[in-house]
């Protein structure tokens, strides 16, 4: 079944009271695997729903991600200043040579120095609920999912913890991005980009640090260095956009998940050398997005029987890949055994996530922590009164009442 040129199907919604995927894309996947819909900002943009295609798009070089600050394009007088490119955004050789200067600061022997902190963050966090618990229970998003990205990213990048009245809010309103007005968009990314500036100021007065800024800015200065000054603005701004709110909202539907699966959350917490495994599954079972991958194609090209055009926006969707029958055995299962598991949660190609490992670890250490110190803990309330925020594309559970 292919539709016509002038039909447009809206984004498929996610169900209210749960994180997603939305039901809607199996019947895309079936039927419609390229489809033309109607983004929420009024844009409109071909979705890619199956999961080896959503997997090529990430790779293909005729996709490129515009700037968050030229999409949808503006043309003439009305067209704004350009800002600085997110390492989302970077294309090319600027985008190779920056990224092959950031990724060992992800790499393994940088998570193992940063394994114990996000580990003592996490159980100082736990024994501060379990302290001011009443009657025995607490709000798991509250008095953990929510700080404890938030305190991790601050540690590993060096934002300071009480800034974060200033950066959150434009933090926030960027995650809304694609159901704003361009102007609102920009304004929160020059008010970024602005903190961002002052506070590496700020950095290169102090001297030497451990922190990723401090260590981006010595590499910086280095002879020959292939990174200036600007990426890393960029890193600051990136690292604001992507690590924070899609943390805390993955780690809470990753716990939600694991306290409506309970003879699952009982074998891994009898079994902890699972984790990275289960960890996998998490990932790709809970949707981290619902199509907010936006590719402009740089020529025309036919998939799927649709006429792509230079220029169309194209949407590579990982919520709705992660869930393709064709890739995964009996893909709505939480299999916290499941291997190979190869999701495409952290897109794929040179745009894959710089943070993956990063996530990987903290949400592997948000749930070994919490295993290990309270071995029993369940949901306080039915799983159906749970409430959910649905104020951004990442649906996530807004309270958690959990006993142990």
């Amino acid at each position: 079944m292919s539709n016509s040129p002038e039909e447009l199907v809206p984004v498929p919604a996610v169900e209210p009271g749960t994180a997603g995927p939305p039901c809607g894309y199996a019947r895309l996947r079936a039927e419609q695997p390229v489809v033309k819909a109607q983004l929420p900002n009024g844009e409109t943009g071909w979705l890619i729903s199956r999961y080896e295609d959503a997997r090529a798009a990430f790779a293909d070089p005729r996709l490129v991600r515009p700037l968050l600050s030229a999409w949808p394009p503006r043309e003439g007088p009305d067209a704004p200043p350009p800002c600085l490119p997110t390492f989302l955004e970077m294309t090319g050789a600027h985008h190779e040579r920056v990224r092959r200067t950031v990724l060992p600061l992800f790499g393994r022997r940088r998570l193992e120095f940063m394994a114990p902190r996000i580990r003592a963050m996490a159980g100082e966090l736990l024994d501060a609920m379990v302290e001011s618990a009443q009657d025995g229970t607490a709000d798991l998003i509250a008095a953990y999912a929510e700080p404890l990205p938030l305190r991790v990213l601050c540690e590993t990048t060096g934002l300071p913890h009480e800034d974060r009245e200033i950066y959150l809010p434009h933090t926030l309103t960027l995650l809304g991005a694609a159901g704003l007005s361009m102007d609102e968009v920009l304004a929160a990314l020059y008010a970024l980009q602005d903190y961002a500036e002052e506070l590496i100021s700020r950095k290169e007065k102090e001297g030497e640090g451990e922190d990723y800024i401090h260590l981006l800015l010595a590499e910086s200065r280095r002879p020959g260095s292939e990174l200036v000054r600007d990426d890393v603005v960029s890193f600051v701004v990136t690292m604001l956009m992507a690590g924070y709110k899609t943390n805390i909202q993955h780690t809470g539907n990753a716990l939600f998940t694991l306290l409506t699966h309970p003879g699952q959350l009982r074998e891994l917490r009898d079994a902890p050398q699972r984790m990275a495994t289960a960890v996998e599954e998490l990932l790709r079972y809970v949707p981290l997005m619902n199509a907010i991958n936006i590719l402009v194609a740089q020529e025309d090209f036919t998939l799927h029987g649709q006429h792509i055009r230079a220029g169309d926006a194209v949407i590579p969707v990982p919520a709705s890949a992660n869930r393709d029958p064709a890739a995964f055995t009996d893909p709505d299962r939480l299999d916290l055994a499941r291997t190979p598991n190869a999701h495409i949660a952290f897109g794929h190609g040179p745009h894959a996530c710089t943070g993956g490992h990063l996530t990987r670890l903290q949400l592997a250490t948000a749930i070994e922590v919490l295993l290990e110190r309270l071995p029993d803990i369940e949901l306080a309330v039915p799983a159906d009164s749970v409430t959910w925020d649905e104020s951004t594309p990442l649906r996530a559970p807004a309270r958690l009442p959990v006993r142990w």
